[in-house]
């Protein structure tokens, strides 16, 4: 297990890289991969030896260039291929005899288009040279701490008015780990999640998946400490025990979210073009990740936000959830939504309802706001009625998570509550969402605000909902195994807050 960890290490923190078929052709993807590594050394964030492998030139951005691998003076740890599909084997011959370890193969033109006789060779030559292989067709990996970038896709672009704008973001470090089998599904989710201000611990694309898939991707992920929650987009899994096996280890220890497209027969054949993958039923597939704890998302929209709330709040130890809003209708929206998807919304303790009556009594919070769950503080809402009304919550036994409706618009409020559910939510292991529904100024402020502060907050009650849904089923999944006092225990050693 150790030598086959150190194997996948490489892809991320090797010691030397040769981009095979770096090129000063700026549109090429030759060129921007070899520029990925050049500026990131020159930053100082790649540290090691750095190599462009091209026989038609004999410089590229101030770097000696060498006509093939065996050239190279020093040792290979990777091999990032940017060349022609025929071309590849020989490539991988000249790596067999370099003895590289691991080789990203960024070119297309092999089993997704039919020509599996190449990438059968490809295969052959790297099990014989010991060489672990990421692709072919795929955009490989991408590592803000040791600077792997192997995205062939500019960061920036020129538009025809003259103004430079962000094309690819590179997204900010955080606890999101991202693997996919399409790159064009995951450069998407690198856009989303940057400017959905998600950090990314570490991203790839694994394509065709010849050698390298993605059970040994989750499976070194099992370890990275940077991982806190993995996400997964996939078209096949071609290994199933194995998958069944390793994923059952890692979702004891972390989330794992999937999206599985190819669901339709027509989405199946739509994916065989694609990266070559071979459809199975999906009842199959459903039952597969339920077995090992795989948490599966319908869509985009519900994949991103589970993947924020396990990133964010520990999971929930029942499906009891308490409802506290400013507003009546959505409050009622998001109780209709929690039913739908198997959650509860029962009324508090004596003890609670009593604590809620004290405070109306006292004049603190209004005589004719709801303080049963759903609790509605009405219009007039405070930000001290907020804070203690969240408090008095997360303090019955009852109540195993609490979504949040903090509209923006009540005059009342300050934002001051934002801060103080903050400091009353760190008291409990219990987790908290929020919605604020709006896309101005204020409510895109204020559900940033929640983010920065590990609280995830979402634009509609539905969506908040359903990441509490994801919270639940997590939870329940941890007690079944009987893994949820450790990875309790973990969380919240690894969560710290935030400013």
């Amino acid at each position: 297990m150790e030598e086959t960890l150190q194997k996948m290490d490489a892809f991320f923190n090797p010691c030397s890289v040769a981009v095979v078929g770096a090129t000063k052709k700026v549109d090429k993807a030759g060129h921007v991969i070899f520029k990925n590594f050049a500026t990131n050394k020159e930053r100082g964030v790649f540290k090691g030896e750095l190599y462009p492998v091209n026989p038609n030139e004999t410089s590229i951005l101030g770097f000696k260039c060498y006509k093939s691998i065996t050239e190279i003076p020093g040792e290979i740890e990777l091999i990032v291929v940017i060349v022609p599909a025929s071309i590849v084997p020989s490539i991988m011959e000249e790596a067999a005899a370099k003895k590289v370890k691991t080789a990203i193969i960024i070119s297309s033109g092999f089993r997704e288009v039919g020509n599996k006789e190449i990438e059968d060779q490809v295969v052959a030559i790297a099990k014989k040279g010991g060489i672990r292989v990421l692709g072919p067709n795929c955009l490989g990996v991408y590592y803000h701490k040791t600077g792997i970038d192997t995205l062939f896709l500019p960061e920036t672009k020129v538009l025809t008015t003259g103004e430079e704008v962000v094309a690819t973001p590179r997204p900010l470090p955080g606890g999101i780990a991202m693997i996919t089998q399409s790159g064009a599904f995951g450069v998407a989710a690198l856009d989303y999640l940057t400017g959905r201000q998600m950090g990314v611990s570490k991203f790839v694309s694994f394509g065709n998946k010849c050698d390298v898939s993605e059970s040994d991707i989750i499976h070194y992920l099992l370890y990275d400490k940077e991982t806190k929650v993995i996400l997964m987009y996939i078209e096949d899994i071609k290994a199933g025990r194995e998958f069944l096996k390793i994923a059952k280890k890692v979702t004891a220890k972390k989330p794992v979210v999937v999206i599985k497209s190819g669901r339709s027969s027509a989405g199946a054949r739509a994916a065989a073009s694609h990266t070559g993958a071979i459809a199975g039923s999906d009842k199959i597939y459903d039952a597969a990740f339920e077995q090992c704890g795989v948490i599966r998302a319908r869509d985009m929209e519900e994949f991103f936000d589970i993947a924020k709330a396990l990133a964010m709040q520990p999971p929930a130890m029942d499906k009891n959830i308490g409802i506290l809003t400013d507003a009546g209708g959505p409050g009622v929206m998001t109780v209709d939504e929690c039913e739908a998807l198997g959650l509860t919304v029962e009324r508090f303790s004596e003890e609670t309802l009593r604590k809620f009556q004290e405070l109306k009594d006292q004049n603190i919070i209004l005589k004719i706001a709801a303080t049963s769950n759903p609790v509605d503080l009405t219009g007039s809402v405070t930000d001290d009625m907020f804070v203690m009304a969240a408090d008095l919550m997360f303090q019955d036994p009852k109540v195993n998570g609490i979504i949040l409706l903090g509209l923006h618009h009540m005059p009342g409020l300050r934002e001051v509550y934002i801060d103080g559910i903050k400091k009353i939510a760190e008291n409990y292991t219990k987790p908290i969402v929020m919605c604020d529904i709006g896309e101005t100024e204020m409510a895109l402020y204020t559900r940033s605000r929640f983010d920065r502060l590990g609280v995830p907050s979402f634009t509609s009650p539905e969506d908040a909902a359903r990441a509490m849904k994801a919270l639940v089923a997590y939870g329940a999944y941890l007690q079944k195994e009987g893994h949820a006092e450790q990875y309790m225990d973990t969380f919240k050693k690894t969560s710290t807050p935030k400013s």
